[in-house]
């Protein structure tokens, strides 16, 4: 999939999205929150299949783990944070339709926790590691 493919796809969920949300909360629609966040969804099951196939690919026969290490570590990176946004939206969901009796600190938690590692890899990112020789 190329880069304008990409962002076009992104575009259009993020867009269908918002228009379904400004719908709900305008009370114009009595709609499940389940189904205002399905744009969401779909959209993030499609970067964790795209994910888990790139990972994937590293255990071909004759792939040698030691030149792909970091970059199998981001995208394990990524894949926990997507699945820890999908926590957060499934459990928010939940909260606002009323299903579990959850307080909004413990619904935020997994969003934390994607803000903090986020934060963590930023900080690795801006100050890379110094090697002597």
């Amino acid at each position: 999939m190329s880069l304008a493919q990409r962002v076009l796809l992104t575009w259009v969920f993020t867009l269908v999205f918002l228009i379904m949300l400004v719908v709900k909360l305008d009370g114009k629609a009595s709609w499940n929150w389940f189904l205002i966040f399905l744009p969401v969804w779909v959209f993030d099951g499609i970067l964790i299949i795209m994910l888990a196939v790139k990972m994937a690919g590293r255990c071909k026969p004759g792939y040698d783990p030691r030149n792909g290490s970091p970059a199998l570590r981001l995208r394990a990176w990524y894949l926990t944070a997507m699945l820890l946004k999908l926590g957060f939206c499934l459990s928010l969901c939940a909260k606002l339709e009323r299903l579990a009796d959850i307080k909004l600190t413990l619904v935020c938690i997994p969003l934390w926790t994607v803000l903090l590692g986020a934060l963590v890899e930023l900080g690795l990112n801006i100050f890379p590691e110094r090697r002597e020789a």
